[in-house]
């Protein structure tokens, strides 16, 4: 793993939130998916974790964001923590698979990833978090792979059209939408190894 991604270990991850703006608007639930590679190099899913998330003191609750994802904040069943331990649950098990693979650090997977990036980051600084797993500002955006491999940068759509099935009543779940990310993160890489596009071909020095 570490050597086909140049030392990072691709963790896929997905928010869900109360607003557009990581400084301002409430991070509610995240959900990371660590991958794992087998000894024949095909990259695959192998945990989930999940953690639902209190909105931080003073936060922004947008309600149309709220109708969006169906999220109730104040639910106690939702078993919610605030963000510095929710987001230590997430991190830990994200770096010991980092150093189980040999990696150098984590490097967020997203759908539109920059989204995901920016809330992570924006939480983990308020929470005083200082061993961050991903790297500060490097992402792999499934959008713009599915774009390449399939045309199409709807999460659904590009998940029909790899052949993995997406249902619309599941989605804007953390962890539904992180596994379909995966899942579709998986495809486009094995898929490239298998046109053999990895690794790539080793082009002879020049001689004088």
């Amino acid at each position: 793993m570490s050597r086909r991604f140049r030392g990072f270990l691709p963790v896929v991850v997905d928010v869900e939130t109360a607003g557009f703006n990581p400084e301002r608007d409430a991070l509610l639930e995240v959900a990371a998916v660590i991958l794992t590679m087998d000894d024949d190099g095909w990259v695959r899913r192998a945990e989930t974790h999940v953690q639902q998330i209190d909105p931080f003191e003073g936060a922004n609750l947008e309600q149309s964001a709220l109708d969006f994802t169906g999220i109730d904040p104040w639910n106690p069943e939702r078993e919610a923590v605030p963000e510095r331990e929710g987001l230590s649950e997430i991190f830990s098990p994200i770096r010991k698979a980092v150093k189980n693979h040999d990696c150098k650090r984590a490097v967020l997977v997203g759908h539109n990833a920059t989204f995901d990036h920016n809330f992570i980051f924006a939480a983990a600084l308020r929470a005083d978090i200082r061993r961050n797993p991903f790297h500060p500002f490097s992402t792999f955006d499934t959008a713009t792979l599915a774009g390449l491999a399939y045309g199409h940068t709807v999460l659904a759509q590009a998940c029909k059209l790899a052949g993995i099935p997406f249902s619309n009543k599941e989605a804007h779940s953390a962890a539904y939408d992180a596994e379909k990310t995966a899942d579709l993160f998986c495809g486009i890489v094995n898929r490239w190894k298998e046109l053999g596009g990895f690794p790539p071909p080793v082009i002879p020095e020049e001689t004088e």
